[in-house]
């Protein structure tokens, strides 16, 4: 079994308290920073191991560090653990059962970043989540690993736990500090971008939770260690979450570049499909990436390797659908959710989301046209790309996606004049 990084010793009973976190290690990272290095050293660190952001765009972290604005105004770190893309469930893993690894990753991240308060921002329907690293901020301000003078050195941090009420549009990262800021959550007009102009004003950091979890392992092991992970322009490993029509749905870590067909078919991990089906399409990172057809079941599980294959590594969420799945029905799912999480605050996605569901729902029931199929299409044209944040372009990746690969089944639909599907035996 490959070595894990992020979810080692996970299951260990009491790792979500502070003394069974230091009985595995917990804490040594971030005395070893405060002894060892400079914020400046840090950021090299980061770009040297090739860590790139888990959140879904991929991006170098040590990158992103570098990019904060020199100025005298105050630092910010969010991390953005407002977890809401269907299909994806790591995050909350993480908080849940090792809410110490997430904030040692925010402290060193801090300190590297010369910011002087952070906040965790979390899914407001993560109830346990939010429980379990509010304790955890209590039990390292206890211990002195936050607040004033961290382990006696002149480095000093506030780290607050920030409750969102369950907005998707939130974990776009605008939205997230509009949130934060106590505002209505609807996206900011970019640039200025957080780096520059970010909360309160203040140049401002923003890493997913599974990237900042990342960090301690990397400090104790490591740049080169990490790097031996992965591909070469992947590096590291990743939390996939697997569900849908597989037999054994869950997180698993491994190595980036692994491919899919081991995800799904190793019993070490999926386990292959329910009722051993055939594999109809693959959602490879959340519901706001393109689908897959079975051909691309071999295909590296990989930023670079993904994006070939017409898809986006995304969050990690890896849904599957087996043979008896009705695409049209599936997709009319997704529209939904999209339609109900649109903020509204721009016109190709507040009306664009109304109207694909519409209609998807007209060819769900046996009354769509043929022109209604095309009519999607030029919706999706007419969202993509011209909406105010990636909201839109997220609806529009299964339906496009689906007509490209299944459009026969669109067809079916329109020519049975019902969902061809639902049948006795099939669900």
């Amino acid at each position: 079994m490959p070595e894990l990084i992020v979810t080692k010793d996970i299951d260990a009973p009491g790792l979500d308290t502070l003394d069974g976190y230091r009985e595995h290690g917990g804490y040594q990272a971030l005395e070893k920073v405060l002894k060892e290095y400079q914020p400046d050293d840090l950021v090299e660190l980061m770009k040297k191991s090739g860590l790139r952001g888990r959140g879904g765009a991929g991006f170098p972290t040590g990158l992103k560090w570098s990019f904060l604005a020199k100025n005298d105004k105050p630092r910010y770190l969010c991390c953005n653990a407002d977890e809401s893309e269907p299909g994806t469930f790591k995050d909350r893993m993480l908080m849940e059962k090792n809410p110490h690894q997430l904030i040692e990753g925010v402290i060193i991240t801090s300190y590297a970043c010369r910011v002087t308060t952070a906040f965790i921002y979390v899914r407001g329907e993560l109830a346990m989540a939010g429980r379990q690293v509010a304790r955890a901020i209590d039990e390292a301000y206890a211990a002195g690993y936050t607040g004033k003078n961290i382990l006696g050195s002149d480095y000093s941090l506030d780290v607050i736990m920030h409750r969102g009420a369950g907005a998707y549009i939130c974990g776009e990262e605008s939205a997230l500090m509009e949130s934060l800021e106590g505002r209505r959550g609807y996206p900011r007009l970019k640039p200025p971008f957080p780096a520059a102009v970010g909360v309160y004003g203040g140049p401002t950091v923003i890493n997913n939770c599974e990237t900042l979890s990342t960090i301690p392992a990397i400090i104790r092991n490591g740049a080169d260690w990490y790097a031996t992970f992965g591909t070469e322009k992947s590096k590291g490993t990743r939390v996939f979450c697997l569900s849908g029509h597989v037999k054994k749905p869950g997180n698993y870590e491994l190595p980036l570049g692994t491919s899919l067909r081991t995800l799904i078919y190793d019993e070490q991990y999926g386990g292959g499909i329910l009722d051993d089906k055939q594999i109809k399409a693959i959602i490879p990172g959340g519901s706001s990436t393109p689908m897959l057809g079975p051909d691309k079941l071999d295909t590296p599980l990989d930023f670079e390797a993904i994006a070939a294959a017409g898809s986006m590594a995304g969050s990690g969420g890896v849904v599957i659908m087996h043979e008896d799945t009705c695409i049209v029905d599936a997709v009319l799912r997704m529209s939904e959710f999209y339609r109900d999480e649109s903020c509204g605050k721009c016109t190709p996605c507040r009306e664009g989301t109304y109207w694909l569901t519409e209609i998807l729902h007209r060819l769900e029931h046996g009354h769509g046209s043929q022109k209604d199929i095309d009519l999607l299409l030029d919706i999706c044209d007419n969202i993509s790309g011209k909406s105010f944040c990636p909201l839109g372009d997220a609806a529009t990746s299964p339906i496009v996606s689906s007509i490209k690969l299944f459009r026969d089944e669109y067809e079916a639909h329109v020519r049975e004049e019902r969902c061809p599907f639902k049948r006795e035996g099939l669900k």
